[in-house]
């Protein structure tokens, strides 16, 4: 079984604490069983928009490749997340299409069957600590 692509954020990650608002950086790891990443964008507001992280590391095939995009935190409640595409054009999936394509309602108990490639999304609250922010 090939698993899809895959990217976590890091830092800021649950059980860290940022000081409070200023000037961070998100960083994380991406990988595909599709071969190289391609592109890992990071969303600060729940997947409202997205932008492109950059690369810190070469993007082989099969292997680790490190991101991460400069972020400027205004103190507020956000979600944060990443997405990874691989060479192959396959993007990593949100829980809610893992769930839809199951035909199973997206709930607390939901568990993605296989290999779980979804997107991991991390809350910050507005004290600065970082929780689990998936449904």
């Amino acid at each position: 079984v090939q698993i899809g692509p895959k990217s976590v954020i890091t830092f800021p990650s649950a059980g860290q604490q940022l000081a409070g608002p200023g000037s961070y950086e998100i960083s994380g790891l991406a990988w595909s069983g599709g071969g190289a990443v391609r592109k890992v964008e990071i969303s600060t507001d729940g997947g409202g928009s997205w932008k492109d992280a950059e690369f810190r590391t070469p993007a082989y095939r099969m292997a680790h490749t490190r991101f991460a995009l400069p972020w400027t935190w205004d103190g507020k409640e956000c979600a944060l997340m990443s997405r990874c595409t691989d060479e192959l054009g396959t993007v990593q999936p949100t829980r809610a299409q893992v769930a839809k394509f199951w035909n199973e309602p997206l709930t607390t108990g939901f568990g993605v069957k296989g290999a779980d490639n979804t997107i991991q999304a991390w809350k910050v609250a507005g004290d600065g600590s970082v929780r689990n922010g998936n449904v």
